[in-house]
């Protein structure tokens, strides 16, 4: 059993769901990253996606296309970020003679489009990536046709590799993608990039449906939610929510209010840590 596979575990017995907080490595800078690590996790989240910042996001909005280019200006690569997550896992609980995939701190899930990944090499990319103690990988831009080697690779480095599932999906193609996932579906809200949306589709629930029907995969729900009433929505139906617009969000107008300057470490992540507390409903 994975990390991810436990913590959805976790929760479906405790009757519940998933708060997977989004941010861009590297935003303003990666030691401002590691203290929003630290602060995301007080803050009560179940698992945590990283974003690789990337030259030619396709699936990112305006918001995260800035993140990535401020990232990418402040000297943030992939095998940074690597030694980032490492350091925290390392540092995020006492030694328990664990693997670091395997410690009780939420898991880390890599969210990047295959360009940094096979720059780096697929091979080194996977065994880097177990040493550091990420748990999942999501290749925005990876189809089922062309992930083959990449799922033996990751399988051998005991990295789930999680797709995104479009509404505009056939159920050939959500079965497909089913069979190759491990950790957890990734259900797109809408069509189009992210970002934050004042409602959600009101077709989400029957979406869902439809991929239940394929898999007995946890299902996360992200692109355009914003708000605790919207992770409210989405927990109706599914059994997580990824909020990541609207956290980058808050990064960048913390800088703006900084007038453009790089607020401290400490003052970002106490408004961040603040901010994702405001996302998560009442639990039982």
């Amino acid at each position: 059993m994975s990390q991810i596979d436990a913590v959805f575990a976790t929760l479906r017995n405790s009757e519940r769901k998933a708060l997977i907080p989004y941010f861009t490595a590297g935003d303003p800078s990666l030691n401002h990253t590691y203290a929003i690590l630290e602060a995301i996790t007080a803050a009560g989240a179940d698992l945590i996606e990283v974003g690789v910042p990337f030259s030619d996001p396709l699936a990112d909005g305006p918001v995260i296309q800035r993140a990535s280019q401020r990232a990418l200006a402040s000297g943030t690569s992939l095998s940074k970020i690597l030694a980032l997550v490492g350091k925290y896992r390392r540092s995020s609980e006492p030694s328990s003679g664990q693997a670091l995939h395997q410690r009780n701190s939420p898991p880390i899930v890599l969210f990047s489009y295959l360009n940094p990944i096979w720059q780096l090499g697929i091979e080194k990319f996977a065994d880097q990536a177990r040493e550091s103690g990420v748990s999942g990988v999501l290749v925005t831009d990876l189809i089922p046709e062309e992930a083959e080697q990449i799922k033996k690779t990751f399988d051998r480095c005991d990295l789930d590799l999680i797709f995104l599932i479009a509404p505009t999906s056939t159920d050939e193609r959500i079965r497909k993608i089913c069979s190759l996932a491990r950790g957890f579906i990734y259900a797109v809200s809408r069509t189009g990039t992210t970002g934050t949306r004042d409602s959600l589709s009101g077709d989400l629930k029957n979406f869902i449906a439809r991929i239940r029907k394929h898999t007995p995969l946890p299902i996360a729900v992200g692109f355009g939610i914003s708000n605790r009433e919207q992770v409210a929505t989405v927990w109706e139906c599914a059994d997580g929510a990824v909020v990541g617009s609207a956290i980058v969000r808050e990064i960048e107008r913390s800088v703006e209010a900084h007038s453009g300057k790089i607020p401290t470490e400490v003052d970002l992540a106490k408004r961040i840590k603040g901010f994702v507390e405001s996302l998560i409903p009442p639990r039982l």
